[in-house]
Formats: C-alpha cells, structure tokens, sequence
C-alpha cells in the first residue's frame, strides 16, 4: 500500500507574502478567527456583531458589511477564500494555502498579530483602494 504524500508547499513571492501580512495585521479580527479557519469555515453571522466580540474574532463589535467587505480584501490578497455549495457561493470563510502558511506562522510565535502602525495602515490602504503596487 502507497502511503499518500501531501502536495509540495507552494512557494509564494516575497512580494505576495508582504501585502497578504499587512492585509492582515489592518484588519479588524484576531488570530483566532484565523485559526478556527484552518479547522473549518466559518459563518459571517458568526463573525459579524456581538458574535465576533464574544468569540474573540474581533478587537470591537463590527456591522456584518462592514466584516463582509474586510474579508472580501482578504480573499483579494488571497489569505481566504468563500464555500461553495451546490447552490453556490455561500457566506462561509476558509483559509487558502497561503492563509495557511501565514497563520501558521503566527501560531508557532504564539502571540496575536502585531499592531500596525500608521504607515503600515495607510500602506495598505492605498493598496486596497487604488490597487498600487506594493
């Protein structure tokens, strides 16, 4: 019997690692929504709202549109990606390898996200809106 090999990890850019971290690190949730996420999906409604607070997916209550646009950047740097089903696309989150790998990283340095600093805020929003170069 074959014993079955995991694919070989993908190499990523430094450039895609750097804006998919300070994507990270802006955004409004904890590490541990992330690592709930490599484990299984997880529902918007659970993120959004008093939800999100109490299991500690994010620093401060958040609207559902608000979440749902942050995690949309997210997919867009490609950390996460959504479910689907087979009535389509649903409102579920997952990681994607390089969420993976990323988050993964975090865990093994055992401590939340670094704070961003101003310029790292204003770094990625110039990024995330006018979609420059990193």
């Amino acid at each position: 019997m074959q014993a079955i090999s995991k694919p070989p990890k993908t190499e990523y850019s430094q450039l895609t690692l750097e804006r998919a971290k300070l994507a990270l690190v802006c955004s409004p949730f904890l590490l541990v929504l992330f690592v709930n996420m490599m484990e299984e999906s997880i529902l918007l409604p659970s993120i959004a709202g008093k939800n999100g607070l109490e299991k500690h997916y994010t620093k401060r209550k958040l609207p559902e549109l608000l979440v749902e646009n942050e995690l949309s950047w997210l997919i867009q740097v490609g950390l996460l990606r959504r479910e689907v089903d087979g009535q389509g696309i649903t409102d579920s989150f997952r990681l994607t390898p390089l969420g993976r790998q990323i988050i993964t990283s975090y865990q093994q340095i055992g401590s939340d996200f670094p704070r961003s600093s101003f310029w790292e805020r204003v770094q990625n929003f110039l990024t995330r809106w006018f979609r420059l170069p990193f």
